[in-house]
């Protein structure tokens, strides 16, 4: 936790109106892990706990950092299969603690950052993989349209928009020349699949984005949504399955692991089961492309934060250090097109 840094009493006067048996006075500790909106735990007079996500202060790049959308699609998400927090409220105006925020539920439970999950044994590791799998493919199967949410996003063209988008979200960010990524931006728009899907895109499945049962192999709510829209789902759990072609110094992966930790399906096991339950039938060489675009896509991410962190709007204090895994990660992604696309060596 880092220290308290809004104005609790602001915050609490706001919040007594709308959230019952919320009591004054309000803590506010910050969460130190995560890059890209401030997270804070509240504890109120009477020892209950929520969690408050705010935009970050400073200059912000075009569409990033959305929390009104993240609001939106959980309070959707609560009744449906997919575990999400119970939202409480939004607050789209800055004058209560300087930039709009949402606070929600406290979900007591487990985060596990390493993919490897070197505190579990080779039975845990078998059911945490499992649950997760079944929460993911759970999320591409709902109805958008039955939820409310066909104006979440643009349905069709995904790829097209998309690359366009983290193209300029790169380009706007850039800090030096990074040729993996030119020569990805040349290449991705020329090779898009011709099969299109439209589902609810989550844009961050990671490990760490998922809370678990304090004792219980089972997912108690997914985390994260500021970067959900409506999307190509393969590519959503292309992005998802980069820990089995990333290695740990790279981003959070464990490609270095060889053989992989007792327990942990391989990508291809892990797929087959996605497929099963989503009753999807996956082509090697689309799948290939979305993880390219996965990689691409994190790299531009990546380095975006890179640039908060030297203008001083990083959320966190390792923006840098992660920043700076954008090149890393591009020239993984263009070796992943030489490897699997002939046309590109």
């Amino acid at each position: 936790m880092a220290a308290n840094d809004i104005d609790t009493a602001a915050l609490v006067a706001f919040l007594q109106d709308r959230i019952e048996g919320l009591r004054a006075p309000l803590h506010a500790d910050r969460f130190s892990g995560g890059q890209s909106n401030p997270t804070y735990l509240l504890t109120d007079g009477g020892g209950r706990r929520y969690v408050l996500r705010k935009k970050p202060t400073g200059t912000l790049l075009p569409s990033a950092h959305a929390i009104d959308r993240e609001y939106q699609v959980v309070k959707v998400l609560a009744d449906t299969d997919v575990p999400v927090a119970r939202m409480h409220c939004y607050c789209e105006s800055p004058q209560i603690i300087g930039t709009p925020f949402y606070v929600m539920e406290y979900v007591e439970g487990r985060v596990f950052w390493d993919p490897a999950l070197p505190e579990a044994d080779a039975t845990q590791r078998r059911a945490i993989y499992d649950d997760m799998n079944r929460v993911v493919a759970a999320l591409h199967s709902l109805d958008h349209r039955a939820l409310g949410l066909e104006n979440y996003g643009r349905p069709g063209n995904f790829f097209e928009r998309q690359i366009r988008r983290w193209t300029q979200q790169y380009r706007a960010s850039e800090t030096e020349p990074i040729p993996a990524m030119d020569r990805l931006i040349e290449w991705l728009p020329a090779h898009i699949p011709a099969n299109d899907e439209t589902r609810i895109f989550h844009g961050d499945l990671r490990l760490d984005n998922l809370i678990f049962h304090p004792h219980e192999p089972r997912v108690l709510a997914v985390l994260d949504w500021e970067l959900s829209t409506l999307g190509h789902p393969l590519a959503d759990f292309a992005y998802h399955a980069l820990p089995w072609r990333l290695t740990s110094w790279q981003f959070r992966g464990m490609a270095e692991r060889t053989p992989l930790p007792a327990g942990i399906p391989s990508e291809q096991e892990y797929l087959r089961n996605y497929c099963g339950r989503t009753g999807r039938r996956v082509d090697p060489s689309e799948y290939e492309f979305c993880l390219v675009y996965a990689m691409f896509r994190l790299a531009a991410i990546l380095q975006g934060i890179l640039k908060r962190s030297q203008d001083g709007s990083a959320s966190s204090a390792q923006a840098l250090e992660t920043g700076l895994k954008a090149r890393g990660i591009a020239e993984a992604a263009w070796r992943q097109v030489m490897a699997h696309f002939a046309d590109a060596r």
